[in-house]
């Protein structure tokens, strides 16, 4: 492949930003420029020189624009090889303009989908010239360059600055590897909306489309190679979330930023204010209060210890008493809805400390997919965005819950939806006190639980363990009855679990003998 001079180039955006300053730059530089509709209009309105489409075809734009540029006056400059003796007679004989330049954005689908658009308004703002003017560029990559983003005028200017009105092949080819993945994600957005319009959950086909928002340093090691992409889903969190302040975030901080942050949000900040403090994915402490200082504190003191360089998620804007609390030991990252300007410069005295605003709050009970990769293919799910009520509830002891038991329950099985499992969650007054998390079996699981809440009280010289008075939760059913057995040890005095063994009867019968009150969701929260 050679240098291919821009003789003659065809605009046509949706997204006009920096597209008048580029044209006059083409024009200055002598380029030809043929365009449509609302660009042409653009262009001319700031002197710039524009040939329309429907001049290059001998047919005006019909049927509402659906149909300007699907001709082969267009596509023919687009496709035709050049150097090759049939193309250029082919171009000759039907006097169609060799098109060295294609600038193109589609129709804004993603975006008007986002906003809420009606079916047909949606169907309308599928493009259907665009993609087909940009695949044929790219595919003649050769001899044309393809600009589907304004980030990229800049690259195509200065390269026609020092290749005397030249691109590379280079160039192109980095080009057009862009375009295609452009109309693929616009493709995979189109299909993923229709799928959900006809209640397709999982469709024979699904595309996973994102647009690279970062690279960052490597993976969760330093020998991988890391980038995170965002997708056209706008779910409030990490994706959506502005950085104040603070060094680049890790593979491992988005990853374990996002668990604080959709935990979190399980507690609506009307009702309270709700803490949560990640490390590597799981929750070392979780509470809820009258206000984010009181709720830090309490989510503090089930694991002092793992907190030190974990993430803070809180449910409501960041106010000064709590950012003061939150800088009193080292964490990787702060992420709350919004900050006020105080509690802003309090953390900024710890320059690497992160502070991300996301702006709001994902919903827990949103639908959505979720993805893992397998070798050679990966899963796909809906998001766990089950949840339970106390009216959910089954009492299966002879002991009802208290209400404030009830409270702590509910809480407390919340929590263990976003531990991994298998999963333990002691609780009690609305703050965890030991959480056992991602072991092979759940007594070992409940061991740890109880062994964390007797060194938190240990740390603090307390006369008991924490888990005296708490409740505890289990994200699945008890297998056996040896898990009741130290939950019982432990002090605590009622239990949340989905239910479902075969050996219920058994561990029921265990919960009566200690006393315990037992209820089922009939909801299981694996979470691997």
């Amino acid at each position: 492949m050679a240098n291919r001079k821009i003789v003659r180039a065809l605009l046509s955006v949706s997204d006009k930003t920096g597209l008048v300053d580029f044209a006059k730059a083409l024009e200055a530089q002598g380029v030809e420029i043929i365009s449509t509709g609302g660009t042409a209009k653009l262009l001319r309105n700031n002197g710039i020189g524009v040939i329309d489409v429907a001049d290059v075809t001998g047919l005006p734009e019909m049927m509402d624009g659906r149909v300007k540029t699907l001709h082969p006056k267009i596509h023919g400059g687009l496709l035709a090889k050049r150097g090759d003796a049939a193309h250029e007679q082919a171009l000759k004989d039907h006097a169609i303009p060799a098109i060295d330049l294609l600038v193109v954005n589609l129709y804004p689908f993603e975006e008007t989908v986002r906003k809420g658009a009606d079916f047909a308004t949606c169907i309308e703002n599928i493009d259907i010239g665009g993609p087909a003017l940009i695949r044929a560029a790219a595919k003649n990559h050769e001899s044309v360059a393809v600009v589907v983003e304004p980030s990229d005028y800049a690259r195509v200017l200065d390269e026609m600055k020092t290749q005397k009105g030249a691109t590379t092949p280079a160039l192109r080819q980095a080009l057009a590897a862009k375009a295609y993945a452009r109309t693929a994600a616009y493709d995979a957005a189109i299909a993923a909306w229709f799928s959900e319009q006809i209640g397709e959950g999982l469709p024979e086909t699904t595309v996973i489309a994102g647009k690279l928002a970062e690279a960052l340093r490597y993976g969760e090691n330093p020998h991988q190679t890391a980038a995170f992409y965002r997708t056209s889903e706008r779910r409030p969190g990490v994706a959506t979330a502005v950085q104040s302040q603070g060094k680049e975030l890790s593979y491992n901080n988005l990853n374990d930023t996002d668990a604080a942050y959709e935990l979190v949000a399980e507690f609506d900040p009307k009702n309270h204010a709700a803490i949560a403090i990640i490390k590597h994915a799981n929750p070392c402490g979780v509470a809820v209060a009258e206000t984010l200082a009181e709720a830090y504190a309490k989510a503090l003191a089930c694991d002092a210890v793992s907190a030190y360089g974990g993430i803070v998620a809180a449910n409501r804007p960041l106010d000064a008493d709590a950012a003061r609390e939150f800088v009193k030991i080292f964490t990787e990252v702060i992420i709350a809805p919004d900050a006020s300007d105080e509690a802003k410069a309090i953390i900024a005295a710890k320059k690497n400390l992160r502070l991300l605003l996301a702006g709001g709050l994902p919903d827990p009970r949103a639908p959505g997919l979720s993805f893992r990769s397998l070798a050679g293919g990966f899963l796909v799910q809906s998001r766990d965005n089950g949840a339970v009520a106390a009216s959910d509830l089954m009492v299966v002891t002879k002991r009802k819950p208290t209400d404030l038991e009830l409270a702590d329950l509910l809480f407390a099985f919340t929590v263990a939806k976003h531990v991994k499992s298998n999963a333990i969650v002691f609780a009690r007054d609305g703050a965890t006190v030991g959480i056992g998390a991602g072991q092979m079996s759940r007594v070992d699981s409940t061991r740890i639980a109880r062994w964390k809440a007797e060194f938190a009280a240990d740390e603090m010289k307390l006369p008991e363990s924490l888990t005296k008075g708490s409740v505890a939760a289990s994200d699945a059913f008890f297998p056996f009855a040896d898990g009741i057995e130290i939950i019982a040890a432990a002090g605590a005095t009622a239990i949340i679990q989905p239910g479902g063994s075969l050996r219920d009867d058994e561990v029921v019968a265990a919960a009566d003998e200690a006393g315990l009150a037992m209820v089922f969701t009939g909801m299981r929260h694996f979470r691997h």
